[in-house]
């Protein structure tokens, strides 16, 4: 049994790892399926305009956490760690992951914790050091790392890094999550955090269950995601053949169906324990994902330079709460994770424990079925390293310090960003007035001392806190 005090909802909040805002049954897609997923845009609300902080996980993951931006907690790149086997057959701790790096920052759990929230994380962390609960969860059992082989999972079990061999990662974390929630004591609402590394990589068939890839799958002509576009000009990707194409997206589509079917047994748990409708059900992945869109398969470093498209930054997000939350609306508001921490707190009615400082704004009216008009949200900001976005409804403006290369698309003509305005004539107006929005923005919530446009952020991983010398990585495999 869980809370059934009403102001003290329990609060479910799935993650998902690099999956688009594309990839799910109610957003459009015919060939996904993903029931559960679209089981929760009927019963509460989908947003079509959420964007996360970074395109690339840790730094997302950690915004989503503390309601900080990457250059107010100092995680700008995904944690850097190395396959390396010890003769236990555990991965070796490189220094990323001995590193607390969200030391000192309020999360979400930790302000719920306060609030007398019974907490877990169960799934992927990717934030550093794992051994010990972190981030306000008490109930800890967290993989540690930014991806892992789905039947060999390392798992943080009672303090101690462990292989999980023949589960599947996908089930194992639901499986502790369940387990979690049959113990929790009915007078206490629960804070529940389950991360999956799906639809994350690897996608061979070796890696998922025979009953996820089945001829659906080996037959599917994946006509909902583009075919042979090309790599926009000025960036730099490796190329995937037709071959690896279908390998790859008969791979990503059995690992989000793999989710999706564990999110069922979350929400069966629910209405099998009368908890469905005091549970504020929250779905979001940390960041999107091109998966033939632009000629690339990868997020925010499949390109070089970094790349800012909306298949990279824009993701799913689902609310579902029954007979709280409105039941089948689109929202189209532009929000952002860095809006998640104060909502939830304002939700709870405890808007006044959001710490200072934060760039996010509640959008809880909206779950109340009331609209945030006079929130004027008319731009929302990313940020990955030295690159920086500014998109409004209509524009979107990407700029790279120091000396670019800069973009400018009007994505409400041209949605699928395919035609770069920024040196054509009659913009300069447009891009002065973007940059200093842009520019005033950042300026207010930036910590000196982690701005990422000072930073050597180039997408392949970061290995110790922001402030350290060599705490970048800088190679990519066209250089080698």
């Amino acid at each position: 049994m869980a809370s059934r005090n009403p102001h003290r909802p329990n609060v479910l909040f799935v993650l998902t790892d690099d999956q688009g805002a594309w990839a799910m049954g109610c957003a459009g897609n015919t060939e996904i399926r993903s029931p559960n997923l679209d089981r929760l845009a009927r019963e509460g609300i989908r947003f079509d305009s959420f964007f996360c902080t970074s395109p690339v996980c840790s730094p997302a993951r950690a915004s989503i956490l503390t309601g900080r931006i990457p250059s107010q907690h100092g995680v700008h790149d995904f944690l850097h760690w190395q396959s390396d086997t010890s003769p236990a057959g555990l991965d070796h701790r490189v220094p990323a992951d001995g590193v607390e790096f969200l030391a000192g920052m309020s999360t979400y759990a930790e302000l719920l914790a306060r609030l007398g929230y019974d907490t877990c994380l169960s799934g992927k962390w990717h934030l550093g050091d794992s051994l010990t609960p972190r981030a306000g969860f008490e109930t800890w059992n967290p993989m540690p790392y930014g991806g892992t082989n789905y039947y060999r999972v390392p798992v943080v079990e009672e303090g101690e890094l462990t292989k999980r061999e023949g589960s599947y990662a996908s089930d194992l974390f639901v499986d502790n999550a369940l387990r979690f929630l049959d113990h929790v004591d009915p007078d206490t609402p629960f804070c529940l955090a389950v991360h999956f590394t799906a639809p994350h990589a690897p996608w061979g068939r070796e890696f998922h269950p025979a009953a996820l890839w089945d001829d659906y799958y080996e037959n599917c002509p994946f006509r909902s995601v583009p075919a042979d576009e090309p790599l926009p000009v000025g960036f730099y990707a490796n190329p995937v053949d037709s071959e690896r194409r279908r390998r790859n997206l008969a791979g990503y589509f059995a690992a989000l169906e793999g989710m999706d079917r564990n999110l069922g047994r979350l929400l069966d748990w629910l209405d099998e324990h009368g908890a469905a409708d005091n549970t504020l059900v929250v779905f979001m992945s940390d960041n999107g994902m091109n998966m033939g869109h632009h000629g690339l398969y990868g997020k925010g470093n499949a390109t070089w330079p970094q790349n800012m498209f909306d298949t990279s930054v824009k993701i799913p997000c689902l609310i579902r709460r029954p007979g709280h939350v409105p039941a089948g609306q689109v929202n189209t508001d532009l929000l952002s994770q860095y809006d998640w921490l104060p909502t939830l707190l304002d939700y709870l009615g405890e808007g006044g424990r959001v710490p200072s400082g934060l760039p996010g704004r509640s959008f809880a009216p909206l779950l109340a079925g009331r609209s945030i008009n006079q929130r004027k949200s008319i731009y929302v900001f990313d940020e990955y390293g030295p690159v920086r976005m500014i998109r409004s409804q209509e524009w979107k403006l990407v700029w790279r310090y120091p000396a670019g290369p800069h973009e400018l698309y009007n994505v409400a003509d041209d949605p699928e960003e395919r035609e770069n305005l920024f040196s054509r004539p009659g913009h300069t107006e447009r891009i002065r007035s973007l940059r200093r929005e842009l520019d005033d923005w950042f300026a207010s919530y930036v910590d000196p001392r982690l701005d990422g446009s000072m930073l050597p952020v180039t997408g392949r991983g970061q290995r110790d806190h922001a402030t350290k010398d060599d705490a970048f990585a800088y190679r990519y495999p066209w250089m080698e």
